[in-house]
């Protein structure tokens, strides 16, 4: 694309100093015209003999047509033709140019009356204007044709370049390709290593749990049976949260790693969002939201339903966990033939505007002591941002004026990454 548009431009200044120089050569044999006009139209205002002048006076060209024509337009002599056989010169170009400006040239027109074709120069007097036109020939042809010499170096010079320059580029471009190839790799790694870490740090407290409750229960003290109870349910809880984790790990890996290896297909979003209202009524009555929704449209996207349906569930745990509100709201922006514009709402306490920009992050959390209390894996809101991507949206979270957050994604109906 760039050698094109090199070449374009090369062009577009070769043929611009192509037509420049025919336009020089021209102006130039204009010149060597209008001095012999002047002096002969300074013979003419002195009331010296025209003929005489004419006749002593070398010219510049051979073949030299000479005219003196009348303010008016009437010719009143010509060298070459009789002057009953021409009409009023008037409206000429090189004529009227002369008239109007004081000199004018015209190329090739051709004369009507001899049928001839001429280079013209007129040049404006007093009382009547000088014309002289040197007839075309093989000669003036090529006095006035642009130097190809000149641009066939131009030309050659340019392709010379274009040959360097693509080479260069394309071994440019190779080791450009090749930095940032080894750019992502390292940011991948690096990603790989935080990840890996982050997990370590959050199978500790888990595992040390349980291995302190079953340790507890098989060093052979007396318990009740109230606190075994206590230590099982315990366990169970702390495993149950380690389940979780490994799927939520499982599921990142796999929208970076092997999206193209994840299902297809036809996907309804008015459907997962009943699913999402059938879990909050299934809620105790003291902790149950209200769901209202503005989703009048049916929505179809060619996606993989699982992915889409953590984006809504992990939102909704989101609002159950940490909101303290008590609705949820779910509209339907824009539905496009290209995409669907969403937005999912809730009436709790939001966040402080510092946090706004790290709650997509693997792990990060606004009040760690109580969101592990809750059983969160920290991966909840960073699974939605990879959903929405792995379906080539994007997503954004602000705060709601009256309190609560606000988020806004977008998903693209036929996505292919």
């Amino acid at each position: 694309m760039l050698l094109t548009f090199s070449w374009a431009i090369v062009l577009c200044f070769i043929g611009f100093q192509y037509f420049r120089e025919k336009e020089y050569k021209s102006e130039f044999l204009n010149a060597q015209l209008q001095q012999y006009n002047r002096h002969l139209l300074n013979a003419v205002e002195e009331g010296l003999p025209y003929e005489d002048y004419i006749a002593s006076h070398d010219k510049p060209f051979d073949g030299l047509r000479i005219s003196i024509i009348a303010l008016s337009g009437a010719v009143v002599f010509d060298n070459t033709i009789l002057l009953d056989s021409l009409d009023n010169h008037r409206n000429r170009p090189e004529v009227a140019d002369a008239l109007a400006k004081g000199e004018g040239y015209n190329i090739g027109r051709q004369s009507t009356s001899d049928g001839r074709e001429y280079f013209y120069s007129a040049t404006r007097g007093e009382r009547v204007v000088i014309r002289t036109a040197i007839p075309y020939s093989n000669a003036l042809q090529d006095l006035l044709e642009a130097d190809w010499s000149f641009l066939v170096v131009m030309i050659s010079i340019s392709l010379a370049m274009s040959i360097l320059a693509h080479f260069t580029t394309r071994r440019l471009g190779k080791d450009i390709e090749r930095v940032n190839r080894y750019e992502a790799q390292q940011e991948q790694n690096r990603l790989k290593r935080q990840l890996t870490n982050n997990i370590n740090h959050e199978l500790k407290t888990p595992v040390a749990s349980i291995q302190v409750c079953l340790e507890t229960l098989l060093s052979g003290i007396a318990l009740s049976e109230e606190k075994q109870q206590e230590l099982i349910e315990r366990c169970y809880m702390h495993n149950e949260r380690l389940r979780r984790l490994l799927n939520d790990v499982s599921l990142i890996t796999r929208m970076e790693d092997g999206s193209s290896l994840i299902n297809r297909e036809k996907v309804v979003i008015n459907e997962i969002i009943d699913e999402v209202a059938e879990g909050l009524e299934m809620m105790p009555d003291e902790e149950r939201l209200t769901l209202h929704t503005d989703f009048s449209d049916t929505v179809i996207i060619d996606g993989n339903p699982s992915l889409i349906g953590s984006i809504f569930s992990n939102l909704t745990e989101n609002v159950i966990a940490y909101s303290e509100g008590k609705n949820i709201y779910i509209s339907l922006l824009e539905n496009s033939e290209k995409a669907c514009h969403i937005s999912f709402e809730d009436d709790g306490k939001g966040v402080e505007p510092e946090h706004l920009q790290h709650l997509f992050e693997r792990f990060y959390r606004v009040d760690k002591g109580r969101s592990r209390q809750k059983g969160g894996t920290g991966l909840g809101l960073a699974i939605v941002k990879h959903a929405v991507q792995f379906h080539g949206g994007t997503i954004t979270v602000t705060n709601r004026p009256n309190g609560g957050l606000r988020f806004d994604f977008t998903l693209c109906k036929h996505y292919i990454p």
